[in-house]
């Protein structure tokens, strides 16, 4: 078969959950070496692709320097047809629901992670609805042919609010990253990292965007409470996203400020050494569509605290405290539990290593290529 492959969501260069996503199911898509993979990248301003599948013959990267903002003024007028521009495939593959016109003898794949921006528009920015607007997920969901779901709380979304049958959806699990396991007390990285990012010796850890729909406020609030018995500091890493100036005053305001740690970006490569030296890590999401870092966390061999709604009981399952994202006291509790029983923590780190073996690529990998073949 001949594959179109839409790699326009790493343009920008960052590392988020559809970055981290696209990245790994394009490694695994492209070990069929009996297929061609045709990969549309494109962006005015985008960061060089460098990466190990171009080295592989059945793979050949159509780079264009359109514009995107230009280019969305013609997708309203479905145009251009990007299975032309790249010469010519059976099937379409789209790892998020991007505007791609395609010819009605070429086949659309789209992978939807979650439509929270129909839940939550609060925790939209206006510039983010448009985006919405000019993408059109619910044209993306009509016209494709099937649909890749990432959670049963996503298929279950896209079948409420956009009338789509059950049957045109298929929910695919991502996996976790092979790198993120439990390490030795001794490896000298984690005093690299540590020291790197100014850690304390003893912390609860989130890991994520900062932005209102984390509910960050949330765990501070939580935090404060734990911290009123228990010396232990808070370290929120993660890029910032938008209206997260209410997050920072929340923090600087506390009484606590001084256990309060914003840490900036993570590289990846020292994500597995700032999780192992975490006690607990806490994600009280008002909504995902997935969920890589609690996936990542229990990985390490890390407790977790995360919220009982949207798709992270599906993720986390018996192996991590599901708490009410809207009552911080039932957060601090949770932390405070863990902190507290040496037992329940042991229980909790077990049981998030055996939940994390059920996620691997692989397997995310030949499910989705059983589809591309089979529609």
């Amino acid at each position: 078969m001949k594959i179109g492959f839409d790699l326009r969501t790493i343009a920008r260069g960052r590392h988020t959950g559809v970055e981290e996503y696209t990245l790994n199911i394009l490694r695994e898509l492209t070990k069929h070496k009996e297929d061609d993979f045709f990969l549309f990248y494109n962006a005015f301003l985008k960061v060089n692709f460098e990466n190990e599948v171009l080295n592989n013959k059945n793979v050949l990267l159509k780079d264009f320097n359109v514009p995107n903002k230009f280019l969305d003024m013609f997708l309203l007028l479905n145009s251009p047809k990007f299975d032309k521009l790249l010469g010519g495939v059976d099937v379409f593959f789209s790892p998020h629901f991007l505007a791609a016109p395609l010819s009605k003898n070429c086949r659309k794949i789209t992978v939807f992670h979650d439509i929270s921006f129909l839940h939550y528009p609060e925790f939209f920015s206006l510039k983010k609805r448009y985006w919405h607007f000019l993408q059109n997920p619910k044209k993306q969901a009509k016209y494709s042919d099937k649909i890749i779901a990432m959670s049963e709380s996503t298929k279950n979304d896209i079948v409420n609010f956009y009338n789509i049958k059950e049957e045109k959806i298929s929910v695919i699990y991502s996996g976790v990253d092979e790198s993120f396991k439990p390490v030795s007390k001794d490896n000298p990285n984690l005093n690299r990292v540590k020291e790197k990012y100014n850690l304390p010796n003893n912390f609860i850890l989130y890991l994520g965007t900062i932005e209102p729909r984390k509910n960050i406020i949330g765990i501070i609030e939580a935090f404060e409470a734990v911290r009123e018995k228990k010396k232990i500091s808070l370290v929120i890493s993660g890029t910032f996203g938008w209206l997260f100036d209410d997050i920072i005053k929340r923090a600087e305001n506390s009484k606590f400020s001084e256990d309060i740690l914003f840490v900036g970006f993570i590289n990846q490569e020292d994500k597995i050494y700032l999780y192992n030296l975490a006690k607990i890590f806490v994600y009280p999401s008002f909504f995902e569509g997935f969920g890589f870092p609690p996936l990542e966390a229990m990985a390490c061999g890390v407790p977790v605290v995360v919220s009982n709604c949207s798709s992270l009981p599906e993720v986390v399952g018996d192996a991590g405290i599901m708490i009410d994202p809207y009552k911080p006291s039932e957060i601090a509790e949770a932390l405070d539990m863990i902190l507290e029983d040496e037992g329940l923590s042991d229980i909790l780190k077990q049981r998030g290593l055996k939940q994390a073996e059920k996620f691997n690529w692989e397997k995310t990998g030949e499910e989705t290529i059983k589809i591309l073949k089979e529609i």
